[in-house]
């Protein structure tokens, strides 16, 4: 779901690229990375679109009992 949304905001879809990995607390942490010049898009102003896309994964990861946590990666 992080790979599509992202996807639609971003000039270079092909370079979407989304990492998926649990830790020792059953904690699901999802690492994005996009394009240089697309960072920007995904972050948004103050932060805002970061802060959707993470609300938005935080809620599909409650639906399931679980925890998770975005991070942009460069």
């Amino acid at each position: 779901m992080l790979e599509f949304l992202a996807r639609t905001l971003v000039d270079e879809p092909g370079q979407v690229e989304v990492h998926e990995f649990e830790e020792d607390d059953d904690t699901i942490v999802l690492e994005l990375s996009v394009a240089e010049d697309d960072r920007g898009k995904v972050i948004g102003r103050h932060g805002r679109t970061a802060k959707a896309l993470r609300a938005i994964m935080k809620a599909d990861g409650t639906k399931e009992g679980k925890r998770v946590l975005v991070e942009i990666v460069d």
